[in-house]
């Protein structure tokens, strides 16, 4: 109660300080980097020198989570609310099993969930979103009409299919970023990934060069040919033009998203030529797959430009001491490697749901690394506090992490993280605990457990459910009264009670 009480406090004081000139906030996210595709994580081989300055400068978040796929994610991310209050589990497409093993997962969400964007533009923010959105399915009004839970999962259209986007235009706008308090959507449909073209993944372009495809990009073929640039150019026109402020750039790259494509030739054979790093693997590939790396890294590369050009921008504009620069990913690494860590996207293990993440604000925050875990669900409530936006929802999950920006909260730093997966991907369905570096995984159909130290076991290689069963029993009590207190649903098939 006392630390409820004082994070309040804070929250008031924070309000009182910020609310007479409201900062702008650039808030970047990448899809699919993974915690160790940075150099500030440790990468000898991918090149981000732009991005580490910011980071080193700013609070580096060592365990920031995320769900293990992008639209669970991204729909925390943007309502501040669990899967399990969304409906949202996993990509539809990707789920495994029938209607027994699995909850299939919705794919819009719904107008009922406000969006961190809704009450930022009330309280006169001119935002803008870049890239990919994926909080809208393809066929919404078949989706939101029918019976739940379903019988069999959603389906999608093939990419060089636009039969589907009239009606996004005009009839499912209050699903897409001008539905929900943005003045401008560049790039934003239901697709997770950019490649809208004959072909898909196997195009010539891939969605990442001009022209591209995307019925949500106005300009077909412009100057910028390759997507990334494209985006920040698109940024950046829109930050000049509202640079009274208070502005909110929402931009999330569809870049390092397969399909993983070259930024240039010359990049290319730069990292063909470069040694890898035999304890993450990365560069260590033969072959096509060494080719495949190489390519991989100039994304990350055009990536760490186009990030010091946002910052560039700022700076040339006086704008940078009144913006807050939020960067993360969406979940763990798909196209890279990182041996350091177990498991990939769409695995709950940490390689699937630990990213990178940092914020910087110059003067604002005390330039460190932080220990205290932190959850994608905590940027909805911190964004409502940096704005100074009093925002009341009692089904917001997440917490405000502005009391970490200069110091060490303990209500921040012993709290519990939870995920619930009731769609099968990967891995099989499961619940999942970490408090105080501890981490216990419950799978839902069979009842197992899994306790891993990760401060003493940071690649989950040790499984100390049956040695260490009282704290086993300890964090599953826990999460078992977390998802009763909270009505959360379990699969038909699960053994395991609320």
């Amino acid at each position: 109660m006392k630390a409820l009480f004082a994070t309040l406090i804070l929250s008031a004081l924070v309000c009182t300080l910020w609310a007479d000139k409201r900062p702008n906030i650039v808030f970047i996210l990448v899809d699919d980097l993974g915690h160790g595709d940075v150099g500030f994580n440790g990468s000898t081989y991918y090149e981000t020198p732009n991005i580490d300055r910011l980071a080193n400068r700013g609070l580096i978040i060592e365990n920031a989570y995320m769900y293990p796929t992008c639209s669970p994610s991204r729909t925390a991310i943007a309502t501040g609310k669990q899967s399990f209050r969304t409906g949202v589990y996993t990509v539809p497409v990707l789920e495994r099993g029938d209607d027994q093993v699995s909850i299939f997962s919705r794919w819009t969400v719904g107008e009922e969930h406000i969006m961190y964007s809704q009450p930022l533009a009330e309280a006169g923010y001119k935002s803008i979103h870049l890239g990919k959105w994926h909080l809208v399915g393809p066929y919404p009004e078949e989706e939101l009409n029918g019976d739940w839970p379903r019988k069999e999962k959603l389906s999608q259209p093939d990419p060089w299919d636009y039969s589907w986007a009239e009606k996004h235009k005009k009839e499912y706008v209050k699903y897409y970023p001008e539905g929900r308090g943005y003045l401008k959507n560049i790039g934003g449909t239901y697709r997770g990934d950019p490649a809208l073209e004959v072909g898909g993944y196997k195009g010539e372009t891939g969605g990442y060069w001009a022209p591209f495809n995307n019925p949500f990009i106005p300009e077909k073929n412009p100057e910028d040919k390759w997507l990334t640039d494209y985006l920040t150019t698109e940024a950046i026109k829109f930050m000049d033009e509202y640079k009274e402020g208070p502005f909110f750039i929402n931009l999330h790259y569809y870049t390092v998203h397969a399909p993983v494509r070259g930024r240039s030739e010359e990049l290319v054979e730069k990292y063909l030529n470069k040694p890898g790093d035999p304890e993450s693997g990365q560069g260590m590939q033969e072959g096509n797959r060494r080719r495949h790396t190489a390519e991989y890294a100039t994304m990350i590369e055009s990536l760490d430009d186009n990030v010091g050009r946002i910052v560039n921008f700022l700076e040339e504009n006086g704008l940078r001491e009144n913006t807050l620069i939020v960067f993360t990913s969406d979940n763990g690494w798909n196209a890279g490697i990182n041996n350091r860590m177990r498991g990939k996207k769409g695995y709950i293990w940490e390689g699937g749901i630990r990213v990178p993440a940092f914020v910087n604000w110059p003067g604002k925050i005390k330039a460190r690394r932080t220990q205290t875990p932190v959850s994608g669900l905590d940027l909805f409530p911190t964004f409502m506090d940096v704005a100074g936006i009093d925002y009341t929802d009692p089904n917001l999950d997440g917490d405000s992490i502005t009391g970490l920006f200069n110091d060490e909260p303990k209500n921040l730093r012993n709290r519990p993280l939870f995920w619930h997966l009731a769609s099968e991907f990967r891995n099989p369905t499961c619940s999942i605990i970490r408090k105080n570096d501890m981490k216990l995984i419950q799978f839902l159909a069979t009842g197992d457990l899994e306790l891993y130290d990760l401060k003493a076991d940071p690649k989950e290689e040790h499984n100390l459910a049956s040695e260490k069963p009282e704290i086993a029993a300890r964090l599953l009590k826990e999460l078992k009264a977390w998802r009763k207190a909270n009505h959360v649903p379990l699969p038909p098939n699960a053994v395991v009670g609320n």
